[in-house]
């Protein structure tokens, strides 16, 4: 695990201009966004779960092996969180880290399943995570919306309510945008989703599934064939397969690109080894993220100096990478307009001082 929430290797001034960057954020997971300050206080409310409430002790819990032990890890954390009221400050203390890094708009990934099979109601439910959506808008600024997605190691069943959930006019809260598909990759294949993305995006959301982070390109392709993708989350896989890169970057499908998470979870062995390099090459949209920025030890200020030593870019490169996010979102596109502006005065005037 990333244990500095710096990259060492990114210069100084180009640490100090990625803080205030305006940014949009595209692959964050609600659970997996608990600070260790949360993580802890949730702990502390809940004693029989085994996740330490001490936050330097969750540096070592969150030291993870595989990908199967991240998701172990993972849903002891989502354990923790068993009341609205766990949910309300969960959402609302994210939302501040997210505004403390400038972030403007966010597509925040939710899995209602995972609560309201431990037993929150869905009403309550829907009720938190907009009740602090509101709120942070009102006090931080910062916009935002949701993806409630499926997770797949828990199969059909999940896939089913989370469906009802995302489509149910008396449930589906203000704030969702989009429908996903996330967890293990191996052994759950795409197709199998198929029924359950065709209700949501005749519901009118959009289809952002993971696809390609631990397996072969075979599985992107079926989140394009099957699920109708438009963005892909991770995406890792792609560059084995040109011919798919050509098609990622022919339509604009956008990559939700997360790289300290792919080495976190050994998805990748090396930031070196990430294919993103490969991805800017053939052209296609890249996006910056961070998915479970704490778990990882990291944090999307982090990811941007990342992304900056592996593609050598500049201010004006940065820029360019954060309105990449603002492009792919699906903020309307007034929103658009104003943090793209936001960006563009925000580094005009870096560079001019």
């Amino acid at each position: 695990m990333t244990q500095h929430l710096v990259d060492p290797h990114a210069p100084r001034d180009l640490r100090a201009f990625i803080a205030d960057l305006p940014k949009a954020e595209l692959h964050v997971h609600h659970v997996g966004s608990a600070s260790p300050r949360i993580v802890s206080e949730l702990a502390a409310r809940h004693p029989d779960s085994k996740v330490p409430t001490d936050p330097e002790a969750l540096a070592d819990y969150f030291t993870f092996t595989d990908f199967a032990h991240f998701i172990d890890v993972y849903l002891s954390v989502v354990d923790l969180i068993r009341t609205p009221e766990d949910v309300r400050l969960l959402t609302y203390e994210v939302a501040r880290d997210l505004a403390r890094q400038q972030v403007r708009y966010a597509e925040l990934t939710i899995t209602p399943f995972s609560s309201t099979r431990r037993g929150i109601d869905e009403r309550a439910f829907m009720d938190a995570i907009e009740d602090a959506r509101k709120a942070a808008e009102a006090e931080f600024g910062t916009v935002l919306r949701w993806c409630f997605d499926i997770p797949g190691e828990a199969g059909l069943q999940a896939a089913e309510e989370t469906a009802r959930l995302a489509t149910d006019d008396r449930l589906r809260p203000e704030g969702l945008v989009s429908f996903g598909l996330g967890g293990p990759e191996v052994g759950v294949e795409r197709p199998q989703f198929k029924p359950y993305f065709d209700r949501a995006i005749a519901a009118g959301l959009h289809s952002v599934p993971h696809a390609g982070e631990t397996t072969g390109p075979q599985t992107v392709w079926d989140a394009l064939t099957h699920l109708r993708a438009e963005r892909i989350g991770h995406g890792t896989s792609s560059a084995q397969d040109p011919k798919l890169l050509a098609h990622l970057a022919e339509h604009r499908i956008a990559l939700e690109v997360c790289p300290t998470s792919n080495i976190a979870t050994r998805a990748v062995r090396t930031l070196d080894e990430h294919p993103i390099k490969e991805f800017v090459r053939a052209g296609v949209v890249v996006t910056i993220n961070s998915d479970d920025p704490p778990m990882f030890g990291t944090d999307l200020d982090n990811e941007y100096a990342v992304a900056a030593r592996l593609l050598g870019l500049d201010e004006r490169g940065l820029a360019e990478l954060a309105k990449n996010a603002v492009e792919a979102s699906f903020l309307d596109a007034a929103g658009k307009a104003r943090i793209a502006g936001e960006i563009d005065t925000y580094t005009a005037q870096w560079l001019s001082r």
